[in-house]
């Protein structure tokens, strides 16, 4: 925690890349970056990418992503000539969990949900994030309203990481602007109503005037968070 003002210091007087690039010479092979492929992730691995910093980069794989993910994944990796690693939730707790409540289990209840989103997306991440000092996301304060409370540099005490979220305070026209102007390639669905994308079960395009995030766990009326990023 103690570099928790310097990490600030860079990422509220410096440019996207150059404080990425400083935090990374700070924690050298232990800085990483968690991509869902979105449009903000997408961003962020251009800037990686074309910057050439030495940020590892992963994605979560839960078994139920849609096919466009793949294929997103895949013209990422050809694009850029980088390697992101993917991580997957462990088969045994994904069969039991099957076996107890259903292979569509999140529709039945809140907590069915949570533990789906536990198994197929936390666990994977816990894993990911082993041995690591700072966790870079693509979070943005105005996808929801938890997002809109969180700082761009935090320490996760229970964790004992630094988690960055550079693009915290970029709008959204911002993002889509930048993947214009450096082609960057992101998943087709987003051009179809899906602004925000999970689980195939669990997304659906939104209606103009719906938030970011309605397409999410629609049947809900949650806080509309898988729990990747409630974890302090």
């Amino acid at each position: 925690m103690q570099q928790l003002p310097q990490l600030q210091q860079l990422f509220a007087t410096l440019p996207i890349e150059e404080a990425l690039k400083q935090t990374a010479a700070l924690f050298p092979g232990k800085t990483r970056f968690s991509s869902s492929l979105g449009q903000e992730d997408q961003m962020l691995t251009d800037i990686i990418a074309r910057n050439q910093i030495d940020i590892h980069i992963f994605t979560i794989d839960t078994g139920r992503l849609f096919y466009q993910a793949y294929d997103t994944l895949d013209k990422t990796t050809a694009r850029y000539k980088i390697k992101i690693d993917v991580y997957f939730p462990q088969a045994d707790a994904v069969q039991h969990m099957v076996k107890e409540h259903g292979v569509n289990l999140f529709y039945e209840s809140v907590a069915n949900r949570q533990l789906c989103c536990n198994v197929r997306k936390v666990e994977p991440l816990n894993c990911a994030l082993q041995d690591t000092a700072v966790w870079i996301t693509g979070l943005r304060s105005a996808q929801n309203d938890h997002r809109k409370n969180i700082p761009v540099v935090e320490w996760l005490e229970e964790r004992k990481i630094y988690k960055i979220n550079p693009l915290l305070h970029y709008s959204f026209d911002e993002v889509l602007a930048y993947l214009e102007e450096h082609a960057v390639p992101y998943n087709p669905l987003h051009d179809q109503g899906f602004l925000s994308i999970g689980c195939a079960p669990c997304t659906r395009a939104i209606s103009e005037g719906e938030d970011a995030r309605a397409g999410r766990w629609w049947w809900e009326t949650s806080h509309k968070e898988c729990g990747l990023h409630l974890v302090k």
